[in-house]
């Protein structure tokens, strides 16, 4: 939700998610599979509001973090969760026409990583107006949440991985999920597993693997 990466491999790709929420929140419910118009949908649930931040179809991931290109000014609600529109968008038959069409009037600032047809595309709502940027799928990619990482962060954050690709030029899935751990681990701030105060804190990791258009989803519960 807060901090994502994607990484391209020979036989697909692998995106990782970090969730940083407040601890308050209720905990995720663990990926299940759900049918959502009739599509078979895997996903952790938010039993706050029924959503999700990250979801697979048999042929499609969408993740999501949180505000747009820059930090904005929270509203005291909103229409509707940004975790529930991800599961309208992910349920589609083809996720960027619906984008294109969809009325995000009073949703929250967000971004989202869509992998679909084989293509990396970045999708923003900045509560003004969406944006659509294509990825190159054989590049190296990190997100770090606007609300929480300011620009310079993101920067070092960006510095920060690829430092671990020119390392591990070909990592492997639990190389990956232990640089989303436990890169700068004592930095509760800013680190990729972040603590601020017992208050916020990085509460899950969820990876999802592309092998020969095979999709497979890992969860890790770090809600203590």
């Amino acid at each position: 939700m807060c901090t994502v990466t994607y990484i391209p491999t020979i036989e697909g790709c692998i995106i990782t998610s970090n969730r940083d929420e407040k601890i308050t929140r209720e905990r995720a419910l663990p990926p299940t599979v759900y049918y959502i118009e009739g599509k078979k949908i895997i996903f952790p649930k938010d039993p706050k509001a029924g959503g999700t931040w990250v979801a697979h179809s048999e042929t499609k991931i969408i993740v999501l973090l949180n505000g747009a290109e820059e930090k904005h000014f929270q509203k005291p609600s909103y229409r509707k969760s940004r975790g529930l529109v991800v599961l309208e968008l992910i349920s589609t038959e083809n996720s960027l026409k619906y984008w294109q069409s969809i009325d995000l009037t009073d949703i929250e600032p967000f971004t989202i990583v869509l992998f679909e047809n084989n293509k990396l595309i970045q999708l923003q709502w900045n509560e003004v107006e969406k944006n659509e940027e294509l990825k190159d799928v054989n590049q190296f990619h990190i997100w770090s949440s606007s609300t929480l990482y300011s620009k310079e962060i993101r920067e070092q954050r960006k510095i920060w991985f690829t430092n671990f690709i020119q390392e591990n030029n070909n990592p492997t899935p639990e190389e990956i999920l232990y640089f989303h751990q436990f890169t700068e681990s004592e930095n509760k701030e800013f680190g990729l597993q972040i603590n601020r105060n017992d208050t916020l804190k990085t509460i899950s990791i969820t990876q999802c693997k592309v092998t020969n258009n095979k999709i497979e989803m890992i969860y890790l519960d770090l809600f203590e």
